[in-house]
C-alpha cells in the first residue's frame, strides 16, 4: 500500500471502522471490525487498530468513543456554541489525533462522533443555517447557525425502540417489516399526544393477541409511537426550519418520512460519507500544519 498516505478512523462503542486513505483523499481500502471502545481497555486499541489495517506507520485521525474516558485516550468535551472540533483540538497520542466531542451544559448534552458529521456535512454546505438530525441508538438534534453548532438535544428513542422489541413483552409481537399506514398513525397518536406513549405501546401487544395484527404492523407501530413522541418534545428544533438528517439510509429514509408528514422538506445525507469528510477536513489541517 505504497500510496497510503493517513488512516481515518470512526470508533464506536460496538464496532471500529478505518479508512486507509491517499495523499489526494482518495479511499484506498475500507475496513470493518468488532473491536469497540466497550470491549477494550485503554491499552488495547493500538492492537485493535493494528490488527485491522496492519502495521501502517501513519498518521490517523480519530472519532468517536476512541476519545472517551474509557477509551484510548481522552479528548475532552468542546462546550457549545462553537464549531465542531477539528486538529487544534484533538488529543495527540503519538501519530494518532484523537478528536473531541462537544457539551452543552444546560440542559446537560453530550456527544462523540456526531460532531464529526456534522463538521463533514459544513464542509460541503458551509452557509447552512438550520437543523441537522443525526438518527441512531442516540438521536441527536443540533442547532446550526453561522457555521458554529449553537445547541443540541438527546433522544434514545434507538435504544428504546431495541430494548422494547428485544426484552419486553412486545418481543413476542415486534418482527421485522415495514407498513407505511401504521407508521404514520401511530406517528399522529403520539405527536398530538406524547403523553399517550406508555398506553400506545402495550396497545401493540394487544391488538396483536386480539386481532393477528402482522409483523409489519407492529414493527412500524412501535417505531411510529416513539418517534412521535420524539417529534412532539423536539418541536422547536424542527418546526419552521431547515432540515438535514445525517444517518444510515434506512433509519434516515423513516425520520425523512416523519418530518415531511409535518410538511417539513428533508435533505438526506449518508452517514459514513459525512463521517469520513469530516475526518479529511481535520486531515487538511494536519497538511496545513
Amino acid at each position: 500500500m505504497s500510496d497510503a498516505a493517513w488512516i481515518a478512523v470512526d470508533w464506536g462503542t460496538s464496532h471500529l471502522r478505518a479508512w486507509i486513505m491517499g495523499a489526494e483523499g482518495a479511499v484506498l481500502s475500507q475496513h470493518a471490525s468488532d473491536d469497540g471502545m466497550g470491549t477494550l481497555t485503554p491499552d488495547g486499541f493500538a492492537p485493535a487498530l493494528k490488527r485491522l489495517v496492519g502495521d501502517l506507520d501513519l498518521p490517523v485521525i480519530a472519532c468517536g468513543m476512541a476519545g472517551s474516558r474509557q477509551g484510548w485516550a481522552e479528548a475532552p468535551y468542546v462546550a457549545v456554541p462553537c464549531k465542531p472540533p477539528g486538529l487544534d483540538q484533538a488529543t495527540r497520542v503519538g501519530k494518532v489525533h484523537i478528536l473531541p466531542g462537544m457539551r452543552q451544559d444546560q440542559p446537560p448534552e453530550v456527544m462523540r462522533g456526531e460532531e464529526t458529521q456534522i463538521a463533514g456535512f459544513l464542509s460541503r454546505d458551509k452557509d447552512f443555517d438550520g437543523v441537522i438530525c443525526l438518527p441512531g441508538t442516540h438521536t441527536k438534534w443540533a442547532h446550526i447557525s453561522a457555521g458554529e453548532v449553537v445547541s443540541f438535544r438527546t433522544a434514545m428513542s434507538g435504544e428504546l425502540f431495541a430494548l422494547l422489541a428485544e426484552r419486553s413483552i412486545l418481543r413476542h409481537s415486534v418482527e421485522e417489516g415495514w407498513d407505511a399506514a401504521s407508521f404514520l398513525h401511530a406517528l399522529s397518536e403520539t405527536l398530538s399526544r406524547p403523553e399517550s406513549l406508555a398506553v400506545g405501546l402495550f396497545g401493540i401487544r394487544a391488538a396483536d393477541l386480539l386481532h393477528e395484527v402482522g409483523s409489519g404492523g407492529a414493527f412500524a407501530r412501535l417505531s411510529g409511537l416513539l418517534i412521535g413522541a420524539e417529534l412532539a418534545a423536539m418541536r422547536p428544533y424542527w418546526l419552521g426550519q431547515q432540515v438535514a438528517v445525517i444517518g444510515a439510509d434506512r433509519v434516515a429514509r423513516i425520520y425523512e418520512q416523519a418530518l415531511a408528514a409535518q410538511g417539513v422538506a428533508v435533505r438526506l445525507h449518508e452517514g459514513d460519507e459525512m463521517t469520513l469528510l469530516g475526518l479529511k477536513a481535520a486531515h487538511r489541517a494536519l497538511e496545513g500544519a
